[in-house]
């Protein structure tokens, strides 16, 4: 699944390509996606502005003259910027054509994205208003998490991965912080201190950061909006990387299940 810095690549990649411009045509191959598209959206699309692409959580905003078009990328989705001689593929399932010429068009395997309309205030949609703060704002840091962890028995990789606290931090970057703030991932939410989850606060922005910096983690069927692959997965530490040296204390990386996610952590620097 594409995470946090796979949709603000693709965010940061569309952008530049069609804001400030009008759409002129929507064409909805396939409706079927996780929720199905409103059928609506053709009309309401018709001549609206992009005034701003921007990204919450892992999804992907179109703020328009009327409201707000929703764009999730799902397990396997990607958005490209084509041009019309651009060939139709069997699962390119949305095409959104703008004045310039260029189309925004919406790929998706498995059908398990979404495109969805609101003309409410983003922050009160039911997808939203529950959401915790981005992972790369001021908001988040290590008083929110203290309060927010105090009493929690939940492991603190399961805790950091809820999106009610923290935004974005999928299963890949929840592994990659917990290994560079050396806190195993078992560790209970609520018995860890201000002084650890500044570290892992830290850590989390840094993986991200790092990862965004570098295009994304290159999985399976995601591709950045230029079609290119992103290349975070060469530098991941202990993610993917089971019986492998650590690249710290060469102590081999063990792996296990947790909430039926593959958990990765070394034994020698992430002590429970």
């Amino acid at each position: 699944m594409p995470e946090l810095p796979e949709v603000e690549t693709t965010c940061r990649g569309i952008a530049p390509h069609i804001e400030s411009h009008r759409i002129s045509k929507v064409t909805i191959r396939n409706p079927k996606l996780r929720w199905p598209i409103p059928k609506e959206i053709k009309k309401i699309l018709q001549g609206e502005q992009i005034h701003q692409i921007y990204r919450r959580a892992k999804y992907l905003l179109f703020k328009c003259d009327s409201g707000s078009l929703i764009i999730h990328l799902g397990m396997s989705g990607h958005l490209q910027i084509v041009d019309n001689n651009k060939g139709i593929g069997k699962h390119d399932h949305a095409d959104f054509q703008f004045d310039n010429g260029l189309i925004l068009r919406y790929t998706d395997p498995r059908r398990f994205g979404a495109i969805l309309w609101t003309d409410d205030d983003i922050n009160q949609h039911p997808l939203f208003k529950n959401l915790g703060p981005e992972p790369l704002s001021d908001k988040f840091n290590s008083d929110y998490l203290c309060k927010v962890a105090k009493g929690r028995r939940v492991t603190i990789k399961t805790f950091i991965m809820n999106g009610n606290n923290v935004v974005g931090v999928g299963n890949i970057y929840a592994n990659e912080a917990l290994f560079l703030a050396k806190i195993h991932p078992k560790t209970a939410a609520g018995k860890l201190d201000s002084k650890q989850y500044k570290k892992i606060v830290t850590a989390i922005k840094l993986v991200l950061d790092k990862a965004i910096s570098a295009g994304g983690t290159t999985l399976k069927d995601f591709r950045k909006s230029d079609g290119k692959p992103g290349y975070f997965a060469q530098q991941l530490s202990v993610y993917g990387r089971e019986n492998k040296p650590c690249s710290q204390c060469s102590t081999d990386i063990v792996q296990y299940k947790e909430a039926q996610r593959a958990t990765y952590f070394c034994p020698q620097c992430q002590i429970l």
